[in-house]
């Protein structure tokens, strides 16, 4: 019974030992496997790119070749996908190069970063050539369309300026699924090479874990073995004491006949028997004796076992632990990872700045040359502001003078038509006269750079006493909102306000009451949130300006209705814009027609 035991144990670890290798070699199947499935889809993949891109010269061939560089085991198949597809109606024909400078009649070539081929000296071979480049885990934006390997499948970008330099054309669908930002494709990147050293990983720890398990049955199967050859011996001996038994007792039949051997045989097997027996009972014994070794050998081995589990357990409890280290050194590369990123863009951002030193140098020395351009005209704007001034005036005040001389001495001489003709004269030379003194008005305001802290509400309140007679005279209403105290010339700001209100009292239908509301809010700059400045908004309800107008109201002597209608110049929103810009804002407005108004501009806090 315990020799029957011993030999189902042996049969039970020889199905064990089947089990253990039937399952590796499925898992190794199933790789290969997963890995022809794999180079199947890379063949897809670039016959598809084919199908998707346009070559200008195609129709002139006969058959559409795709070249394989290097040794790459993709030609097979792409040779077995070519037997069955054909690109553009063509054939197909594989050709494999070994070498870049074999790179030369072909539609499309095929290259893989494993073999380490230079990209750039690749695409200066085939530069003009028409051949479509696709390369498989190279860097991004480097070739014409890159693969790179994601888990079980693929992804993919295009470089389109350069598909577009080489006369290719491309279908939306192509452009569709591409990866666009670079961004994208190095964070898909690490996370694949992350994903392929934890399968690295997890795969190592499987197979120390198997050789350790297959080491401990190697170890069991050589204390079984032993046992099992001790008592196939012992097997061995009883069959031969079996077999002279036998052999006695045959010589015993043919010796019946004679009484006395007969005795002699009958005594002489009889004390065979006796030590047959004797021997039987020794062997017995060393049977049971073999038993209780063998029972002891179980006792062992279960021992062993409780000993491998009690191991296993602890062997858990490591790899806890060493997972949590492998936590900790994940998060300490992450750290390292990140301190370098840090240190990286540190060191970019100082290498732009020194590039935008060298810019900021070129462009300040444009400036310093423009500043003396514009000082040339400045002064030249000096001289001509002085020429009108004196020179310009002199002759007009003399031509006004003789208007009132002619009107006084010889009005009596002129009939109507001559009259209304003095007239005329006169308006225009004490018009030409206003005109020339907003140009110099205009002139002078900028160059004042003596800024003083300014209260707005009490330029206002002053305001509102200067235009106190046109304010009873229309009922307008001027609403202030509480106003801040800016840096800049009191003088250019309170002419810029007097612009704005009156042009908001002026521009105004008849039977509508002006009214002007000036409100102001802080803000800060959206490109640099360190300066801020304050937005003034000045907001009537007048008859508006057309959008087709609004562009150059703020141009010098520019008028939208006539004289009949409403007075003036045309300069003072030139005024305004010159003021604001000479302060370091902006002046716009948003208005729509018959609705009223609204200028809105910025004086800098600082």
């Amino acid at each position: 019974m315990n020799i029957l035991n011993i030999k189902k144990l042996k049969v039970l670890l020889w199905v064990y030992c089947i089990i253990i290798a039937f399952s590796s070699l499925q898992a190794n199947a199933q790789n290969a496997e997963n890995e022809g499935v794999k180079r199947l889809q890379r063949a897809i993949f670039i016959f598809n790119f084919a199908q998707q891109v346009g070559w200008e010269n195609l129709n002139t061939k006969k058959k559409f070749r795709i070249g394989v560089l290097g040794p790459d085991r993709t030609i097979l198949d792409l040779r077995a996908i070519a037997q069955r597809r054909k690109i553009h109606g063509q054939s197909v024909e594989i050709t494999r190069l070994q070498h870049v400078k074999d790179v030369d009649g072909v539609h499309l070539l095929y290259v893989n970063n494993k073999y380490s081929y230079s990209i750039e000296y690749l695409l200066n071979k085939i530069s003009g050539k028409n051949i479509l480049l696709i390369s498989e885990d190279y860097n991004f934006n480097t070739s014409m369309i890159n693969m790179v390997n994601v888990g079980d499948s693929f992804e993919y970008e295009i470089n389109e300026e350069r598909i577009l330099k080489e006369r290719f054309t491309i279908t939306p669908s192509l452009k569709k699924y591409a990866i666009t930002s670079s961004e994208k494709w190095k964070r898909l990147y690490q996370f694949t090479e992350k994903t392929l050293s934890k399968v690295q990983e997890d795969k190592n720890k499987q197979e120390a874990k198997l050789k350790d398990k297959e080491r401990q049955i190697q170890f069991q199967k050589d204390t079984i073995t032993g046992q099992l050859e001790k008592i196939y011996s012992k097997e061995d001996e009883i069959d031969e004491r079996n077999k002279r038994i036998k052999k006695l007792y045959t010589q015993n039949e043919f010796q019946k006949k004679k009484y006395e051997e007969k005795l002699a045989l009958e005594r002489e097997l009889e004390s065979n028997i006796q030590k047959q027996i004797s021997y039987i009972k020794y062997q017995q014994q060393q049977i049971k004796d073999s038993n209780e070794e063998i029972k002891d050998q179980q006792e062992f081995l279960e021992r062993q076992k409780d000993k491998i589990e009690r191991q296993e357990t602890v062997l858990s409890q490591q790899d806890v632990k060493i997972k949590s280290q492998e936590k900790i050194t994940l998060l300490l590369i992450a750290l390292a990872t990140l301190a370098f990123g840090v240190s990286f863009f540190i060191y970019r951002g100082y290498q732009n700045k020194k590039k935008y030193n060298k810019e900021l140098a070129l462009k300040n020395k444009a400036f310093y040359k423009q500043s003396i351009i514009l000082e040339a005209k400045n002064k030249e704007l000096e001289q001509f502001a002085y020429i009108a001034s004196h020179d310009l005036q002199e002759p007009l005040n003399t031509i006004s003078s003789f208007i009132d001389l002619l009107a006084e001495d010889y009005k009596e001489s002129f009939d109507d038509v001559g009259k209304e003709s003095l007239n005329f004269i006169k308006d225009a030379s004490v018009r030409m006269k206003k005109l020339i003194d907003a140009l110099l008005e205009y002139s002078r305001l900028g160059r004042s750079k003596d800024y003083t802290s300014v209260d707005c509400n009490t330029v206002i309140f002053e305001l509102k006493n200067d235009l106190k007679n046109r304010i009873e005279r229309t009922g307008a209403k001027i609403n202030v909102k509480d106003l801040p105290v800016v840096k800049g010339a009191e003088i250019e700001l309170r002419l810029l306000f007097q612009n704005l209100i009156s042009n908001g009292i002026k521009f105004c239908h008849a039977d509508v009451t002006p009214e002007v509301t000036i409100n102001c809010i802080k803000k800060e700059d959206p490109e640099n949130i360190s300066n801020e400045f304050w937005e003034f908004s000045v907001k009537d309800n007048g008859i508006g300006i057309p959008k087709k107008h609004q562009e150059r109201i703020f141009a010098i002597f520019q008028r939208l209705h006539s004289r009949d209608q409403y007075e003036g110049t045309g300069i003072g929103l030139a005024h305004c814009k010159k003021i604001v810009e000479s302060h370091g804002g902006t002046i716009w407005l948003s208005s729509n027609e018959e609705e009223g108004t609204t200028f809105y501009f910025t004086i800098p806090c600082s």
